[in-house]
């Protein structure tokens, strides 16, 4: 694993980036609220797992188990459902369940943004036409598809296809929602991101004493800004957040580095859900501000993850274990271990179906 300091932590120095984006959101009363009158929606829990300190020799390690949520199997449930629930709120319709009849998003979707979108759109009466790359999986696509989605196929990688979906929305009139930002498109990544705050939200509530150190893993960076936010509103400084991404997509870590957004290269990752090259902006800003360091691993730490992980019962992707794979691949002294520690990691999906 290769770790990476963040020189503009807590605004030691300036980072490079329009003035457009805004820091994440932390404002999770609103959240919650609008969550409290979703049926499917229910706490996660949040497991001590004595094993894997004992690997790491900490005193803690706590696995927020998000592979149960909303029936849907991953955190994406806290974002883009949100997004299209406030959607339906706002239209001050008596039956919820039509109020977006006639509506359509569109997205591009490497894992399980996907079908949040697509949940979201069936609950209240929407359409969801999700796009994908020529690398997703069959099995994704039969998911999206059971769940109400019109699947199309399109670019090599996610960059591709979420460029296609931006297309199909200015030519059909349709609702783009993207789990990323980019300047002209701000709003709706801003709000599918503060869904994820329930999360943690429910941890500040489940977790006995707070954390020394967080792992997060990133794609295009969502979670992590977010969650990564909210703790350093809660808890302050004394949580040292690392954000762990693949190797082969160092999105943020790139753009870190070169002090300004840039999109990063690599080559395919088996850590589908994260492989993406260009973060977004908004968690970018945020987590310029907020993390510690940022961590690449390489696909045999992930994988090696996920067998250590089923070794104890706990099956995932190598996408869902790759805050655990920072943690159990990282140097003790260079994240700053002790047999004091006490480490907070999410479990962010289930196995692939």
């Amino acid at each position: 694993m290769k770790l990476t300091s963040n020189p503009f932590r807590g605004g030691a120095a300036e980072f490079e980036i329009e003035e457009e984006f805004p820091a994440p959101s932390v404002d999770v009363n609103a959240v919650l609220a609008l969550l409290e009158r979703c049926p499917a929606h229910a706490q996660t829990p949040l497991v001590e797992s004595v094993d894997l300190a004992r690997d790491m020799d900490v005193a803690q390690v706590h696995v927020k188990d998000e592979r149960g949520r909303m029936g849907l199997g991953s955190f994406k449930a806290l974002g883009a459902a949100y997004v299209i629930a406030h959607d339906a709120q706002a239209r001050g319709v008596a039956d919820m369940g039509s109020a977006l009849a006639g509506v359509t998003y569109v997205t591009a979707s490497a894992g399980n943004h996907g079908l949040s979108v697509a949940a979201g759109a069936a609950v209240f009466g929407a359409r969801a036409v999700v796009y994908i790359a020529e690398t997703v999986p069959e099995a994704f696509a039969a998911r999206l598809r059971d769940k109400g989605a019109d699947v199309v196929r399109e670019g090599a990688i996610y960059e591709d296809s979420m460029a296609a979906a931006e297309r199909a929305a200015e030519r059909e009139g349709w609702v783009l929602l993207s789990d990323s930002s980019w300047p002209g498109y701000v709003a709706r990544p801003y709000r599918l991101m503060q869904g994820y705050l329930a999360l943690m939200a429910e941890v500040f509530t489940q977790i006995p004493t707070p954390p020394s150190h967080i792992f997060l893993q990133a794609g295009v960076g969502g979670l992590a800004g977010s969650c990564a936010a909210i703790a350093r509103r809660t808890w302050g400084d004394a949580p040292r957040i690392i954000v762990v991404e693949p190797a082969a997509a160092p999105a943020l870590e790139a753009s870190i580095r070169a002090g300004q957004f840039v999109i990063s290269s690599g080559p395919s990752s088996a850590m589908g859900r994260l492989d993406c090259k260009e973060a977004s902006r908004i968690a970018l800003k945020g987590l310029a501000q907020d993390a510690d360091g940022f961590a690449l691993i390489s696909e045999e730490e992930a994988q090696a993850a996920v067998e250590r992980l089923a070794e104890l019962g706990i099956t995932s992707t190598p996408s869902g274990a790759a805050g655990i794979a920072g943690l159990l691949s990282g140097d003790r002294a260079d994240l700053g271990l002790s047999q004091t520690s006490r480490v907070l990691v999410i479990l962010s999906e289930g196995p692939e179906t």
